[in-house]
């Protein structure tokens, strides 16, 4: 168990904002590092890591970001790209370790490479949805108090909207047209090296979605970026650099971040970017670019099965859904149209990705099951006051692991660790087997049973 200090092992950060105003020591959550592979060194870059850092694997002309509209990055572009972006950061526009940057597009090589410019800098990422309005932005800006923005030229208005006077370049994504940013990049060097931040500083800032009261942000160490990539996708996914990733999420949720973007870079893989979210455009493109690995969700599944269109759909071999309640009938429907059992996974922006899941071949003889905790990662399915509840009866998930839950200067936090454990918000139930089964958001009120009211364990 190992609950770090806000200034251990040297912090990078020159703009010390975000460290300043972690959660105290007590109310952070317990880690669990004691398996090997969520072990790193006190200094750690998770850029230079997911770019640079796979090993032995020469990648430089393999395969790295593509995307439908004729974007075919290799290592060595994307790499090159990142660096071009660096120097427009730090000489262009005084990015200092530690400055929270804005991110607003769509899902692009371009912003991609944003996103790794940012944190190779020591910057701390701030990603937003193109769909949020200017009074959603300004809460986002006010909270994290960014001091820069990159965005896209088409969701300009919204960030003007805001009224924040933020040191702003704007960018034209995958279209093939210049912005502020391209013109920038022309004449700056291809090769950057990375801030030497601590594997602890702070690279992430993600705020939840949730449907009441004002959104909380999550922070993310370069640490836990990385012990995302050695959890999830080693045990349960299982890919390797000849796979190809594709999917629906927004870079700016943290299960389109990993699925689509920290995953595949860390194992040498490739990633297609998709600018919308549409099932068809998915479908299309999945069969176009070969693709092998697909993050979704349920109801996305479901309007491709739905839709008559013949797709090419014969390539993929592995498909993650998550962010819903997977029904039984998208499952099945699914490896009627593919062949491919869904793997199914329970995550939350706190814990940053997927915690609990199982490989789909599972779901025939468990169903009804979200799985079972990752490796790395201690469930527990307790009361009210916080003691474990037989198997059957519902109660809230908590949950410890590598990653844990710390809001920015927020007194929820109180309610959301405890004793080390995060809540993850969702009420659950064990079979005898050790399989989680969902039932429901724990905003409805628990009887004295611990089943909200009105429902039933089974």
């Amino acid at each position: 168990m190992n609950t770090p200090s806000q200034a251990d092992h040297g912090s990078a950060h020159a703009d010390t904002f975000v460290r300043d105003h972690l959660p105290p020591a007590p109310l952070q959550p317990d880690l669990l590092l004691g398996m090997p592979s969520l072990r790193f060194p006190a200094r750690l870059n998770c850029a230079w890591e997911l770019l640079e850092g796979g090993g032995s694997l020469d990648r430089a002309q393999r395969p790295a970001v593509l995307s439908p509209h004729g974007v075919r990055w290799t290592y060595e572009r994307l790499t090159a790209v990142v660096s071009r972006i660096v120097h427009v950061l730090t000489e262009d526009m005084g990015l200092v370790p530690g400055n929270r940057v804005l991110l607003r597009g769509a899902n692009t090589p371009m912003l991609a490479a944003i996103w790794l410019a940012v944190v190779r800098a020591g910057g701390v990422v701030v990603a937003t949805a193109p769909t949020l309005r200017a009074r959603e932005l300004r809460q986002v800006i006010e909270k994290a108090r960014v001091t820069h923005a990159l965005c896209e030229a088409g969701l300009r208005s919204e960030l003007r909207s805001t009224g924040h006077a933020l040191r702003t370049v704007f960018f034209h994504g995958g279209s093939g047209v210049e912005g502020g940013l391209e013109r920038a990049m022309r004449d700056k060097p291809d090769w950057s090296l990375p801030v030497d931040t601590a594997a602890t500083d702070p690279c992430l800032i993600a705020f939840t979605s949730g449907t009441s009261g004002t959104p909380k942000a999550t922070v993310h160490s370069h640490r836990d970026v990385m012990a995302a990539c050695n959890s999830f996708p080693t045990h349960v996914l299982r890919a390797t650099g000849d796979d190809r990733f594709i999917g629906t999420p927004s870079l700016a949720d943290t299960y389109g971040l990993g699925g689509l973007l920290l995953f595949p870079l860390h194992i040498g893989a490739s990633t297609v970017l998709l600018d919308t979210s549409s099932p068809r455009q998915l479908a299309r493109a999945i069969g176009d670019l070969r693709a092998t690995v697909c993050f979704s969700g349920p109801s996305r599944y479901q309007a491709i099965c739905a839709d008559t269109t013949p797709y090419d759909l014969a390539s993929l071999r592995e498909c993650v859904s998550s962010g819903e309640a997977l029904p039984h009938e998208t499952r099945r429907s699914w490896k009627q149209r593919t062949g491919n059992s869904l793997i199914d996974g329970l995550g939350s922006t706190e814990m940053l990705h997927i915690i609990v899941s199982m490989r789909g071949e599972e779901a025939w003889s468990h169903p009804g099951a979200i799985g079972r905790p990752v490796p790395g990662y201690l469930t527990a399915i307790v009361d009210d006051s916080g003691r474990p509840v037989p198997y059957g009866q519902v109660g809230a998930l908590a949950v410890k692991g590598p990653t844990g839950c710390r809001y920015l200067d927020d007194e929820r936090q109180r309610d959301t660790v405890r004793n080390g454990w995060t809540f993850t918000g969702d009420a659950c139930w064990a079979d005898e087997h050790g399989f989680l089964h969902y039932h429901s958001r724990v905003e409805d009120p628990l009887t004295d049973s611990g089943l909200p009211r009105g429902s039933r364990a089974g």
